[in-house]
């Protein structure tokens, strides 16, 4: 199997990380959110190349893209999950499409529950001891190559040469295959683990798990 290189984000990238974001969850518990790729790659991937393009890496073997890693210096100064949702959600007229609506409704109900319960929800940290964070995808067939941990060595290098005092990450508790390799690479588990609203796999509710690290 041919190393893959790693390098920065290019604009001529951004077709073939389009297509790599539709691509590149299968057989993940977060393969699908709310079964729209488009409006979701206008929440987890289009304003990471807008706004944060240097802290943007993409993996390429063969001439082909097989992964990425979408990252944030200081999450304060980007918008938020939930304003960029929110926006989505207008732009792409989710409400009124079969699908995504179904999966807000159900997010309403969830957060319904949980505020009834007295039971936390899934959000950002806001903690000034990790203002960074990321998402990271790597194709199905190229987990076990060493490509998701070139693209973390590579981010891990950029916090360290802008002196971050640290970056968090969340995946989900029952992704337990994701939860060891970030424990891999340095991160650890921290706080609680929320339900998130909406989101299902195998037709069960799923848990946020937050991790951090600190250089």
């Amino acid at each position: 199997m041919k190393e893959a290189q790693i390098r920065g984000f290019e604009e001529r990238d951004r077709t073939a990380l389009r297509e790599l974001f539709g691509q590149a969850g299968e057989g993940s518990p977060t393969q699908s959110l709310w079964g729209d790729k488009e409006s979701e790659a206008d929440v987890y991937l289009n304003p990471y190349m807008d706004s944060e393009p240097g802290s943007l890496f993409v993996a390429v073997v063969d001439g082909m893209l097989v992964g990425y890693l979408t990252g944030c210096l200081d999450g304060s100064r980007f918008p938020s999950e939930s304003d960029r949702m929110r926006a989505v959600i207008a732009k792409h007229r989710l409400m009124f499409r079969r699908k995504p609506a179904a999966f807000f409704v159900r997010s309403m109900v969830d957060m319904a529950v949980t505020t009834i319960r007295r039971q936390p929800t899934a959000g950002e940290v806001e903690d000034p001891r990790w203002p960074a964070h990321l998402h990271i995808n790597v194709l199905p067939q190229e987990r076990s190559g060493g490509v998701g941990q070139a693209l973390m060595d590579r981010w891990l290098n950029r916090l360290r040469e802008t002196d971050s005092p640290g970056c968090y990450l969340q995946t989900l508790t029952e992704n337990s295959r994701a939860v060891r390799f970030f424990e891999r690479v340095g991160f650890t588990k921290f706080g609680r683990t929320p339900l998130v609203p909406g989101l299902r796999y195998q037709d069960r509710r799923v848990h946020q798990q937050t991790m951090v690290w600190s250089p």
